[in-house]
């Protein structure tokens, strides 16, 4: 007796406790699948939203939807992975229920987490793309243009943008056509230079999620008033509220950031969970003897 636990004791030490041959094969399969399912989700992403705010879901709805999806996607290519990685090992022999039953464990965790490095490197690009696409959906632009355009250029265009009703300080002009006063535009070199300075002010303001200075913001209300022939209150009431709209857009997309990041922490929780519960039955069908037709699993 003590001879044959002692074979069986060399036999499990000469094995490899580690089958890295199957836990690759399960981490790609899984990568793959996240990579055809987060397609699909774009899919019914871009069906579900529409750029008209009378038609198609909220974009709270779908930020939502999108968060429970991350995470049905993550359980499914999850369970699949480990399910294969454990269903593929190599048998031990010799080794006790308790110790294969930690090894199929560790065989699903592994598979979810080179899995999830493979997804954050090799496909993170097009899964980018994907997710990109369908979110662009909800504000109804391309990705693309979205890259393109610095944020601080339109509030700066916001600050400036003319009011038709209102006559510039400097030059007046009138239409004889329509009878209405025209705003006389500024020379352009004087145009573009003060627009370039309220430009890197405001960059260099809120670079660091901060405001403009009072004298920053005093400045570019006699800059405003100038180009835009608005009276100092008006300019001061419109430098206010632009910097309050860019304040609330920030907020916002941090809330936004915030919530995504504990969307991703769910799904990647959930996906090791499942990946590991799926390779122990795996690994449970992989040890099984064959009755016929009825599979008989060892015992856990």
């Amino acid at each position: 007796m003590e001879t044959d636990l002692r074979a069986a004791s060399t036999i499990v030490d000469a094995q490899s406790a580690v089958s890295w041959g199957a836990i690759v094969a399960g981490a790609v399969a899984a990568a793959a699948l996240t990579l055809l399912l987060i397609a699909f989700g774009a899919g019914l992403g871009l069906s579900a939203v529409s750029p008209w705010s009378d038609s198609g879901v909220s974009a709270s709805t779908f930020k939502t939807g999108t968060g429970i999806y991350l995470v049905i996607v993550a359980v499914m290519s999850s369970a699949v992975g480990g399910y294969l990685a454990a269903r593929l090992r190599s048998k031990w022999v010799g080794a006790h229920t308790h110790e294969v039953f930690f090894r199929d464990t560790a065989h699903g965790f592994i598979a979810w987490a080179f899995a999830t490095l493979l997804s954050a490197t090799a496909l993170s690009s097009v899964t980018g793309y994907l997710a990109n696409g369908a979110a662009a959906g909800v504000g109804g632009a391309a990705a693309q243009t979205a890259r393109s355009v610095n944020p601080a250029d339109i509030y700066v265009d916001k600050l400036f943008r003319r009011d038709p009703a209102a006559q510039p300080a400097s030059a007046p002009a009138s239409s004889p056509a329509a009878g209405n006063p025209i705003p006389a535009a500024p020379s352009g070199a004087n145009s573009n230079q003060s627009r370039a300075e309220v430009l890197r002010l405001w960059t260099a303001s809120f670079h660091d999620n901060q405001g403009l200075s009072g004298a920053d913001k005093a400045y570019v209300a006699q800059v405003v008033a100038a180009r835009t022939g608005m009276s100092q209150a008006d300019a001061e009431k419109r430098v206010n509220d632009v910097i309050t709209e860019a304040k609330t857009a920030a907020d916002n997309a941090r809330k936004g950031a915030a919530k995504l990041s504990f969307w991703l922490t769910a799904a990647m929780l959930f996906g090791a969970f499942a990946a590991s519960l799926a390779a122990v039955e795996g690994g449970s069908l992989r040890d099984g003897t064959w009755n016929e037709r009825a599979l008989i699993p060892r015992p856990i």
